[in-house]
């Protein structure tokens, strides 16, 4: 029986969720219809068509999911059907982490100025980078897999416990090991990525730093292209890192909400992990000059 709760969150969720479907479709297509006339696929619409589809992706394993909660309540009893949902889960989820990743890296190499060898070298062999970051990606995401299949009544286990514990202060005291540990080894696997992109954020900082150290030497106007370009490819990947860190603690909140039978708080961080899909990407547009001015178009077009 659904409650008005339900009704009001599974519409938002929803909204949400269509909302960041069709601004990834567009992402994917515009990058797709620019490399179909420059007759070649450069980096960057290579690393936006993959994210757009690993997050288009992402958003449909998330419905996927609670509509299979909803018609199978046992869902975290059943081990067969949790462990492949929890494989395709975290594949595209680390794929798209991934992804996000490269592109990060894209911004540093092309806008960043360091005079390090290795810095420049990595500057101008900036397609064979990425390759081989994607290359890391891929392995560490069927490591992932590996570790889940690898133990298979870790949730048989957990499940049981829950149900007869539920009392969330003794769960955490009594058993934490066998809990938490088989979750914990594979989300430690997204340090990687999220240390690059901090890493990322730093380097940005500090070129831009030594840049406006620079222009002030020789005089010259602060809102430069280079000074612009610095300040986005920031504001994409600060973004990118806020949205992942709410992303991750709405995942906490939705997994132990689940077990717990917690409707209400479960619905909420569903709406709240929909937004680093959808909320990134937007804000990609916004920052791309021509996905942006296309994107203003296509809105006028709708509105007229």
């Amino acid at each position: 029986m659904f409650t008005k709760e339900d009704i009001i969150l599974t519409i938002i969720m929803a909204g949400e969720s269509m909302t960041g479907m069709l601004v990834n479709g567009y992402i994917g297509l515009m990058s797709w219809i620019d490399s179909v006339k420059e007759k070649k696929t450069p980096s960057l619409n290579y690393i936006l068509t993959s994210l757009a589809i690993s997050r288009i992706c992402l958003l449909f394993i998330i419905v996927v999911g609670d509509i299979i909660k909803v018609l199978h309540p046992d869902f975290y009893g059943d081990v067969k059907l949790l462990i492949v949902y929890s494989a395709f889960w975290i594949s595209i989820n680390y794929s798209s982490l991934w992804f996000a990743t490269c592109l990060n890296i894209f911004y540093l190499l092309k806008v960043a100025n360091f005079s390090s060898p290795f810095f420049l070298w990595l500057k101008w062999r900036i397609d064979r980078a990425v390759f081989w970051i994607l290359l890391v990606g891929l392995t560490v995401c069927s490591l992932s897999n590996l570790l889940l299949t690898a133990i298979p009544n870790y949730y048989k286990d957990s499940y049981r416990f829950i149900e007869h514990q539920r009392n969330i202060t003794e769960m955490f005291h009594v058993s934490a090991i066998k809990c938490f540990n088989p979750l914990i080894l594979s989300n430690l696997l997204a340090v990687v990525p999220v240390t690059v992109s901090l890493i990322s954020v730093f380097l940005l900082i500090l070129s831009l730093w030594r840049h406006t150290k620079q222009m002030k030497l020789n005089v010259s106007g602060w809102r430069d292209p280079s000074t612009e370009a610095h300040i986005t490819a920031m504001k994409n990947v600060t973004s990118f890192l806020f949205l992942l860190f709410v992303y991750y603690c709405a995942c906490v909140i939705v997994n132990y909400s689940d077990l717990m039978k917690r409707k209400l708080v479960s619905g909420l961080g569903k709406i709240i992990m929909i937004l680093y899909p959808s909320g990134h990407s937007l804000i990609l547009i916004i920052g791309n000059s021509k996905l942006k001015q296309a994107f203003v178009r296509i809105l006028r077009c709708v509105g007229n």
